[in-house]
């Protein structure tokens, strides 16, 4: 097939977006550096204009529509990111939006659709569900579908990234893009393999949420029944037709992460940068944590969102430091009587471990009289300390039920 979407597409696009998106920084990561053994880079489209991405491909696309079907104006459907893409893009065209989200969609999101100008409306649990009813609105209306990632002039708005990496680290020898439905990958694949093709494009799903590795291995995008991420930006059940056939033809890889990788990586980018990042904007990320291999460098992680609801960035930095070892959560019997559970934390003290929290009940099972369990979650400085902390518990008599 020969790829519908082309660099001076890319590069028209790019002039298009000159005064509506920003050229978002390259930051340097000093631990993954030290880890990769050469520099390590983030693009953070986390700091782009509605906070991922998106409003690149969006806007090109609502742009390049004929003025009469403006006039009807626009629909989407979208988990957060592509709504709040769109409904910016339309507001700047004085075009009408309505976008569907999937039930659950964080309330952050939704919030700030709406603060962009758009209608919220509600249809099903997952980003298809959310699909089927634009598509059926657009139908009804008259409105003009914006398809998150399946459509020529979105690609061409995403590739627009790719040219920016290649101003701001010209020797560039691997990217590493999140993969969702393929919109983003597709655009910078398409770059880079006109540019410089001896760049090592990857692309990262997550493992709880591959609809990409099935298709790959079957040569045409199929569906997957279930998917459970806490990266929900890119939980697609089926690749777009179009981003599949530009991947496979450009010859990208796609690997997948697990969710411990992406909470460590979501940890690290708070911690050693500064950055919020949404979980699906971080699994480039955790690729580099999780890689079995050298990636050759200069590598650049594209962090393609910063959209992510507090409550769930509370649950996800708790996630993340128990991924990483700093959390250690114990249970474990002691004698029912006065002191012993104060003589318990007096141990744990003694090798300067914190106890986050503390559950005391008698109600387990096959607990003998005289023993009550406790269950604990003690803050630690990493794997060693943590095994230190069982170390002296053991030492101390204690019989530990499970640690973790």
């Amino acid at each position: 097939m020969h790829n519908p979407v082309t660099l001076t597409e890319i590069r028209a696009a790019r002039d298009l977006l000159a005064r509506i998106t920003r050229t978002t920084p390259l930051t340097w990561s000093r631990p993954l550096t030290d880890q990769v053994g050469g520099e390590v880079w983030f693009k953070c489209e986390n700091l782009q204009r509605a906070g991922s991405f998106k409003v690149r491909g969006a806007y090109v696309r609502i742009h390049n529509l004929p003025e009469h079907e403006r006039a009807r104006g626009v629909v989407a459907a979208s988990a957060g990111n592509h709504a709040q893409g769109v409904a910016l893009a339309a507001t700047l065209h004085d075009v009408p939006s309505t976008v569907f989200m999937p039930e659950g969609a964080p309330l952050p999101k939704v919030a700030a659709t709406e603060s962009y100008g758009a209608q919220v409306c509600f249809a099903g649990t997952t980003v298809d569900d959310a699909l089927i009813a634009a598509r059926d609105y657009a139908e009804r209306t008259g409105a003009a579908f914006i398809h998150p990632f399946d459509h020529p002039d979105v690609i061409a708005g995403q590739g627009t990234i790719a040219l920016e990496i290649l101003e701001q680290c010209p020797e560039v020898n691997t990217v590493l893009v999140g993969l969702g439905g393929g919109g983003l990958l597709a655009g910078v694949a398409t770059v880079f393999s006109a540019l410089r093709p001896e760049t090592r494009v990857i692309g990262v799903q997550a493992g709880a949420a591959t609809s990409w590795l099935p298709s790959l291995a079957a040569g045409e995008p199929v569906s997957i029944a279930g998917m459970a991420t806490m990266a929900d930006g890119i939980a697609v059940g089926r690749p777009g037709e179009l981003p599949f056939e530009i991947v496979r033809e450009c010859g990208v890889e796609v690997r997948t992460v697990s969710e411990e990788a992406i909470s460590r990586a979501l940890l690290l980018l708070l911690e050693r940068n500064k950055l919020v990042v949404e979980p699906a904007g971080a699994v480039g990320v955790a690729a580099i944590l999780e890689s079995v291999e050298r990636l050759k460098p200069p590598v650049v992680a594209v962090l393609s969102g910063g959209n992510v609801d507090p409550l769930l960035l509370l649950r996800l930095i708790r996630h993340g430091l128990s991924s990483a070892g700093r959390f250690l959560s114990l249970r474990l019997r002691v004698p029912d009587r006065p002191g012993a559970l104060a003589r318990l934390l007096l141990e744990i003290a003694a090798v300067d471990a914190n106890v986050v929290d503390v559950e005391h009940g008698r109600m387990a099972p096959n607990l003998a009289i005289g023993e009550v369990e406790v269950a604990l979650t003690v803050e630690t400085r990493g794997p060693s300390h943590a095994a230190t902390v069982l170390k002296r518990l053991r030492e101390a008599e204690y019989r530990i039920e499970s640690a973790q």
